[in-house]
């Protein structure tokens, strides 16, 4: 049995610019005056020229220009940061869902992936398999209540002591040690499985497009909220806020409320 001190979140992956495809794109419509701002990141400056393209508005109107320029844009928003400060002000969010984030959470409880994946729009998971993985050491995350409650601790450890104790007692009495037939092990512990508890630690991957992060976020740590996907809502929050500061400007830590908050909720 491991008890775990809190559920951890890493950032493995994000959307990646390809220069040479949008220097490309942008030679062909007559090389509007616009390039991706130097400092910012490549999910920004894709999303800055998302919204430019679908509106045309690279640069003022210049007849010399048709592709690239719009003749209804007499003048445009320069700078990044201003510029998706507009995007969010506007609620033009699709523009958002170009760009993804892809994060292990580790040490987390099948209580916390079961709500996780009620998030199906613009998301992706790929979650550690219990019919494939054999359960010999349970990890678990303890609830805050049961944390700081001995006699809540006390009974919580020695159920997840029984329950560890029965999946070696049932690999015993099935000799799934010795046996080298891996289709019987995957049989056998699918089996094993469903006497394993929902708060047990596991693993999962999930990829998600900001507008769809900015959801997440702004639902899943709020105070209602249970209380471990709270915890991993919030340190992904913090990761979103640092990687991409200019499409996260409108969102806040409300200290009072333990929330993340945002100025426009609707994008």
């Amino acid at each position: 049995m491991k008890i775990i001190e809190q559920p951890k979140v890493y950032l493995v992956a994000k959307t990646q610019l390809v220069q040479e495809g949008l220097d490309a794109y942008l030679n062909d419509i007559g090389n509007p005056d616009w390039e991706p701002e130097p400092g910012v990141s490549d999910g920004e400056n894709l999303v800055e020229a998302a919204g430019r393209m679908c509106y045309r508005s690279w640069q003022p109107y210049d007849p010399e220009k048709p592709e690239a320029t719009n003749p209804n844009v007499s003048q445009v928003r320069r700078g990044n940061e201003r510029y998706l400060a507009n995007v969010l002000k506007s609620g033009h969010g699709s523009i958002l869902e170009h760009v993804n984030m892809t994060f292990i959470c580790r040490h987390v409880s099948r209580v916390f992936t079961h709500e996780l994946v009620r998030h199906r729009a613009g998301m992706a998971y790929s979650q550690e398999s219990l019919r494939y993985v054999r359960l010999d050491d349970l990890s678990f995350w303890m609830p805050e209540a049961a944390r700081y409650n001995p006699a809540a601790k006390e009974k919580y450890e020695s159920v997840i002591d029984f329950l560890e104790n029965t999946q070696k007692e049932l690999a015993d009495i099935f000799g799934i040690r010795d046996s080298s037939d891996f289709t019987e092990k995957k049989h056998l512990t699918s089996m094993f499985r469903r006497l394993a508890p929902i708060g047990l630690g596991t693993s999962i991957m999930v990829t998600g497009n900001l507008r769809a992060w900015r959801h997440i976020i702004a639902m899943r740590t709020s105070p209602a909220a249970e209380e471990e996907i709270r915890i991993v809502a919030g340190q992904i929050a913090d990761i979103c806020k640092r990687e991409y500061p200019n499409i996260f400007q409108d969102m806040e830590f409300d200290t009072a409320s333990g929330t993340w908050r945002f100025d426009h909720s609707k994008v």
